[in-house]
């Protein structure tokens, strides 16, 4: 038996004026989701009550581990990502570089990844940033070292050791686009050092010539970091012990990547997989393929992109994206993984991603799990259909669901 879980980042939502009063999962026609949908249908609370809603939280908790008793901060999982590894003592930090503009005096955020930067864009703003003498002292007298990546997400590392007793208080930059950057700056512990740190980095990447260039392109600069999702050192049972099967976790996201590396899983990097609209499905699918064929009897596949288009507020692009799900991931693994025997599909939301307000929500999602020896008959995964189904009240009990081990 081969089991598969697909997580599509952000793809439930509430009900939308502009598609009828549907939302996204019940506008669209998803023939293969739909497939899905005929062996099993419901609804699972991924996000614990009590508990913020995110990629973070809802994850770990589909893969069976309670965030309210192991989680400790989302920069930890990414770090993990990395191979940035902390030491007692240490807290991590993911550094996004954002999009922000002076608008009436006013610093205003406008995207949470500096207009989607990556690449040599991004590694070149960061080094140059590093580099700079103001933003070197300011990074010093912090104690904090920057992991530099190729995307706007970075990692940062405070050196210590850091009080136990610190607390950080930090807000997600994607739940505040549109607003002043000055309402949102670091309360708690390293309050001023923090701020001080996004301050001078605007003050650095305002004019740098990556930025220019890219203004001069129509595109959003990312000219300021922000620190968010602090969190100290976090282990996780091994996944193979927990449940009796294991295999290759698919991501482009590091917070995932990470959540694989502390359960004991791979997370082979698939080249062309960006976390955006244009990501490499095929070659997401066939890294999972190769994996199942090669002896692994489970493999997940996390694709980011409709939580991306959600946050950007692009309903077409979300709309777009779920498509793409459900053709060029969902129907390729059903056309193939029939050669491999029988098979298990959990397909799932994290959590809602929301046009109405581009951030995340923690109300309960839509899941179907398929079962190639009972595939019923076809329906719909959505959250209209899923709300006539049953109910998984515990998210870290769906991979058991899964396994059949409940």
């Amino acid at each position: 038996m081969k089991y598969v879980l697909i997580i599509g980042d952000g793809m439930s939502d509430d009900p939308i004026a502009a598609l009828g009063g549907k939302t996204p999962l019940e506008y669209l026609d998803l023939p293969h989701m739909g497939i899905l949908a005929g062996s099993e249908v419901g609804t699972c609370q991924t996000v614990p009550a009590g508990v913020a809603p995110g990629s973070d939280t809802a994850i770990l908790n589909i893969f069976g581990y309670d965030p309210r008793q192991c989680y400790t901060g989302r920069s930890v999982l990414e770090a993990a990502g990395v191979g940035v590894t902390l030491k007692p003592g240490e807290v991590s930090l993911r550094v996004n570089l954002c999009a922000v503009e002076e608008i009436g005096g006013e610093l205003i955020i406008h995207s949470h990844n500096g207009g989607n930067i990556e690449g040599d864009e991004a590694e070149t703003l960061m080094n140059d940033l590093l580099a700079d003498a103001r933003f070197a002292d300011a990074a010093q007298a912090a104690g904090l070292t920057i992991h530099v990546s190729r995307t706007f997400r970075h990692i940062g590392v405070l050196g210590g050791p850091v009080p136990e007793e610190a607390v950080f208080q930090t807000t997600e930059p994607h739940n505040v686009l549109e607003q002043p950057v000055a309402r949102y700056y670091p309360t708690g512990a390293m309050k001023k050092e923090l701020t001080r740190l996004m301050q001078v980095s605007y003050e650095v990447l305002r004019d740098h010539p990556v930025n220019q260039e890219r203004m001069a392109r129509g595109l959003l600069p990312a000219n300021m970091i922000w620190p968010w999702g602090a969190g100290r050192a976090m282990a996780l049972p091994d996944f193979r012990k927990k449940y009796g099967h294991g295999g290759a976790v698919i991501s482009a996201v590091p917070l995932v990547w990470g959540i694989a590396e502390l359960a004991g899983l791979p997370h082979p990097e698939v080249a062309g997989a960006t976390g955006d609209l244009d990501t490499n499905y095929a070659g997401k699918v066939e890294a999972a393929l190769s994996g199942l064929a090669a002896g692994d009897d489970f493999a997940a596949i996390h694709v980011e992109a409709p939580d991306e288009m959600t946050h950007a507020g692009d309903m077409d692009k979300k709309l777009e994206a779920i498509r793409r799900l459900d053709s060029q991931v969902v129907a390729p693994l059903l056309e193939k993984l029939p050669a491999l025997g029988d098979f298990r599909i959990l397909m799932l939301s994290d959590h809602k991603t929301l046009l109405s307000t581009r951030t995340h929500d923690g109300k309960p999602v839509p899941f179907a799990i398929y079962d190639s020896r009972r595939p019923g008959t076809p329906s719909r995964l959505d959250e209209a259909a899923a709300a006539k189904g049953v109910w998984v009240p515990e998210g870290h009990d769906i991979m058991a669901r899964l396994f059949e081990q409940t």
